[in-house]
């Protein structure tokens, strides 16, 4: 609990808090518009909102902010080495650091996107899908940029290509790349269990949609764990 807390004073940095809490706010602040408008499909435009945008950019991109931090600003300041020294098997750190970034991550990426389903007042379908797509999201993204964190300089610049170009591109259009792809398999998860008749493209069937953030978030963490074992940092 003492690392976990020390972890967590570390990444919620005043400027991460307020840039990341803006985007957040956004989410909101679109659900309202969508609740309020007489001219748009209302269920289309609500899952749109919470997949183009929610699983899409914020929970990926806070995720990134303060998992990437949790590990990665330790081992570029060179202070890494007292956590190491700390009586932890190297897989509880890892476990401890995922943690400490969903602490963050969590209040301000997950419930934004779950509170604009609600308000967008499609129903309780939706806000059911759009919970079980966003929790599945942001622990595995948590979990694989932990790692990417203390793996490699500028994870921040490596994390946002990966978003921009595997996510956001590769596996919109490549039917095999989706399979292995956070926000495509978390997007399926909310469109089924919302009865989404529009699904997303390049969706899956619901065990691989839910089996595949499971088993990388568990590789994640073993090969974060091996290689704070193995001191292969950055």
């Amino acid at each position: 609990m003492t690392l976990y807390s020390a972890l967590v004073r570390l990444i919620s940095t005043r400027g991460r808090i307020l840039a990341m809490g803006a985007l957040g706010f956004i989410t909101v602040l679109l659900a309202i518009v969508i609740r309020g408008s007489t001219t748009i499909n209302k269920s289309e435009a609500a899952f749109r909102l919470i997949n183009a945008y929610g699983l899409s950019v914020l929970i990926p991109v806070v995720s990134l902010v303060f998992a990437s931090a949790v590990l990665g600003d330790p081992s570029e300041d060179g202070t890494l080495v007292y956590l190491w020294l700390r009586p932890l098997p190297r897989w509880k750190l890892a476990i401890t650091a995922g943690l400490a970034a969903l602490t963050i991550a969590v209040p301000i990426a997950v419930v934004p996107v779950v509170a604009a389903a609600a308000i967008t007042g499609i129903g309780w379908r939706l806000i059911l899908g759009t919970a079980a797509g966003a929790a599945l999201s942001v622990v595995c993204y948590t979990a694989v940029f932990c790692g990417l964190g203390l793996r490699v300089r500028r994870a921040l610049g490596w994390g946002l290509a990966y978003v921009v170009i595997w996510e956001g591109a590769v596996a919109r259009i490549v039917k095999a790349a989706a399979r292995l792809s956070i926000s495509v398999t978390s997007a399926t998860v909310t469109a089924r269990l919302a009865h989404h008749t529009d699904l997303p493209r390049n969706a899956m069937s619901m065990p691989v949609a839910v089996a595949f953030p499971i088993v990388a978030t568990v590789l994640a963490v073993i090969i974060t764990s091996r290689s704070l074992d193995r001191g292969e940092i950055a």
